[in-house]
């Protein structure tokens, strides 16, 4: 199965993206059209995690589908093998109705507090899915003419796969996608970075280690939003 329910987030980020996707997805909306091309973007629709549906996460052929994707599921297998990321939140626009046109999709990784920027390194099951994963990593990196002699299945991974899965939409399907982290500052629970610049600072270090601190091919579709939730914790 690539649906996954999720209990109410007690604290953290998995806490705090149910609650803006659930309760105030005007905010998270907002934050987002603010840092995308000028123009009237539609509304955005958001799919998961919703509580209706048990706050599902989704990944694989399952985040294609609640997408409005899920005719370009051989495409996905042909670039990443099962068990690829598991999305906090998906959204989508321009496809509210039954009949109408899907415009974006809006790819949303959250985090609370700054260990979660690194990840474990990759560890796929078989040889296989190791060398598909690497492959994908090696185009992306080279797309996005990324310099650096940093591994892309090393410890900054869960980062490199998310933006090798908007690469994947963007060039391979001719998707008008965005990736966009959510940054939550100010959560005292998980002792979180009390302001964005102290968020920035480990960015930048992260993107300097992986050769895309400078703006590359990708940059203007990847977003960074910082939200806080210093009266929410």
């Amino acid at each position: 199965m690539s649906s996954h329910p999720q209990n109410p987030g007690a604290k953290g980020s998995l806490k705090h993206i149910q609650r803006l996707v659930n309760d105030f997805h005007g905010l998270l909306e907002n934050e987002i059209k603010r840092l995308l091309p000028k123009g009237e973007p539609d509304p955005i629709q958001w799919v998961s995690p919703l509580a209706r549906d048990s706050y599902a996460e989704y990944r694989d052929d399952d985040f294609l589908r609640v997408l409005g994707l899920s005719s370009h599921a051989s495409e996905l297998a042909q670039f990443w093998p099962k068990r690829g990321p598991q999305w906090d939140a998906l959204g989508r626009s321009g496809c509210i109705g039954q009949h109408d046109e899907l415009k974006q999709v809006f790819l949303i990784e959250a985090k609370a507090h700054v260990g979660e920027i690194v990840s474990p390194p990759c560890k796929a099951a078989s040889q296989k899915s190791a060398s598909l994963i690497r492959d994908s990593l090696a185009e992306t990196k080279d797309y996005v003419h990324s310099a650096s002699e940093a591994d892309w299945a090393g410890y900054f991974y869960q980062y490199t796969n998310r933006i090798a899965h908007l690469y994947f939409l963007r060039e391979k399907l001719n998707v008008d996608a965005y990736l966009v982290f959510v940054y939550f500052v100010g959560d005292e629970a998980m002792h979180g970075p009390r302001s964005r610049d102290e968020w920035e600072a480990a960015l930048t270090v992260m993107k300097l280690y992986l050769g895309i601190d400078k703006k590359h091919r990708l940059s203007k579709y990847t977003l960074d939003v910082f939200v806080d939730v210093r009266d929410d914790t």
